[in-house]
């Protein structure tokens, strides 16, 4: 059992959570014309008893609660330095945090340059940590060359020294991103810098299987035990899912029979809970549901417990057959035997629900998880608004838009009003057309530019219904908003 905290550091604790979450609502629910000053003057207004300076702990929770949404995330951060003098104490977990927002967000190319010399101020040094969260966000914003310069030359514009950790840090950013190739050569270019551990090796062999290149990961494979290196569990499991990515069923149950026939001598090959679930996923995906079913009955005969993400890759290939009352009764069972369910767990059964047609029950499990946990996140409230809409409940898909955000849970997302919008167009009515014109104003103002089509069809179908005012008012946000033209070229 537990230790449970004394009453003080319980009323403590729930206090701190309930600030974060009111201020985190207050923040979701701000006009989108908001700038850190107006915000820093309405948090003083709205909570005359906030701390002064704001704790740093209480400032990394409310950025965190908000980094889904990276526009309203650094409006907060940047408040932060117009809310008490001298400013609250901003910690190193925050700033990078802010860092990892900034370099995501398609804004100024001197933010992050400045951003980094506030660091300095703060008396947080550019540091490893600072290294892999810009290699990390340069490749995910699709410039893994610009993240390969900066490795390169840390040492000389920032005196840092690189070391291995990091040097897998951007390899593993780059293969995640699908630039495998050109992980293997800096790999090879650099290794009498950087001699390559196991962690390296199975990097790159990871970054072959999500690219469903097997024999280049058998060949790494290979290469890793000539130079020595061990291969470990996490090595052939890797293998193993790149087999049944690629859709070689026969190869990775081959490759999974092997694993354990010599897990009886070496126990570096003897199948664990990630080896069963890549499995039970591997073969449901690939249309051998009842194989994966008898796959997941053994792992339990032999003590080896499933996970939730085994509970979770189950439903997901049952759900995906069609099978969605099995995958239902699943979804009980792992209730019964107490593993807890999480938010991947409703997504994938709600999604299979909406699929099958039966939205009844998909609206009864989110209101469970609204009343018992986990919180929905986005990608759920996009699942049933999609759905709604398509079978033509307009009236309750916007509700349900305009519900997002309720205590401080979640806002929408670009897919959220990329999806509202489109189907604004299915019944060509000006009602319809002035909604998505609204939506349109909202989602640049909550820092989600739209694409040059959605732009102009909004634009050409409020012209259309007679709506000129609106029209030059979207025209106007497009000059206010530098990025929005960037992006949108009428």
């Amino acid at each position: 059992m537990h230790p449970s905290l004394p009453p003080s550091a319980k009323t403590k604790t729930n206090n701190a959570s309930s600030l974060v979450s009111l201020i985190t609502t207050h923040i979701l629910r701000l006009p989108t014309t908001s700038t850190p000053h107006s915000l820093s003057q309405s948090l003083k207004s709205s909570f005359p008893s906030l701390p002064s300076p704001l704790p740093s702990s209480l400032s990394h929770s409310i950025l965190k609660h908000l980094s889904p949404h990276p526009f309203l995330a650094l409006l907060f951060f940047h408040s932060l330095f117009h809310l008490s003098s001298p400013p609250p104490p901003i910690s190193p977990d925050t700033f990078h945090l802010a860092l990892s927002l900034t370099a995501q967000e398609p804004s100024s190319p001197r933010d992050v340059p400045s951003l980094l010399s506030l660091g300095r101020r703060l008396g947080i040094p550019f540091s490893q940590r600072t290294l892999s969260t810009l290699v990390e966000r340069h490749v995910a914003s699709g410039k893994p060359d610009k993240a390969v310069r900066l490795f390169i030359s840390v040492h000389r514009f920032h005196g840092l020294h690189q070391t291995l950790p990091c040097f897998n840090a951007l390899l593993d950013a780059l293969c995640k991103a699908r630039h495998v190739e050109k992980a293997h050569s800096l790999l090879r270019a650099l290794k009498s810098r950087f001699p390559p551990d196991v962690i390296t090796y199975n990097t790159i062999a990871d970054g072959y299987c999500r690219r469903k290149c097997t024999s280049k990961a058998l060949d790494l494979l290979r290469e890793m035990v000539e130079a020595g290196i061990q291969p470990t569990k996490n090595t052939y499991n890797i293998i193993l899912n790149g087999f049944f990515r690629a859709g070689q069923v026969r190869h990775g149950w081959e490759f999974f029979l092997q694993m354990k026939k010599r897990g009886k001598k070496d126990c570096n090959f003897e199948p664990d809970v990630v080896t069963y679930t890549t499995v039970v996923h591997g073969l449901g995906l690939n249309g051998k549901l009842d194989r994966a079913h008898q796959v997941f009955a053994e792992m339990t005969e032999k003590g080896c417990l499933p996970t939730v993400a085994t509970y979770n890759a189950l439903i997901q290939v049952t759900c995906k057959k069609g099978n969605v009352e099995d995958a239902v009764k699943m979804f009980d069972e792992m209730l019964i035997k107490g593993c807890e369910a999480n938010v991947v767990t409703y997504t994938v059964l709600i999604k299979g629900l909406c699929h099958a047609g039966k939205m009844d029950h998909a609206m009864e499990l989110f209101e469970k998880m609204k009343q018992a946990g986990p919180d929905p996140n986005v990608q759920i409230y996009n699942i049933l608004i999609r759905h709604m809409l398509e079978e033509g409940e307009r009236e309750k898909a916007l509700d349900l838009f305009n519900k997002m955000g309720d205590r401080g849970a979640c806002l929408p997302n670009r897919d959220s009003y990329n999806i509202v919008i489109s189907r604004m167009f299915v019944r060509k009515r000006p009602e319809d057309v002035l909604t998505a014109g609204k939506m349109m104003k909202e989602m640049v103002g909550r820092g989600y530019l739209p694409t040059r089509f959605m732009f102009n069809r909004v634009l050409n179908g409020l012209l259309l219904t007679g709506n000129q005012a609106f029209t030059n008012e979207l025209l106007r946000l497009q000059e206010k908003h530098k990025c929005l033209r960037q992006v949108i070229r009428l």
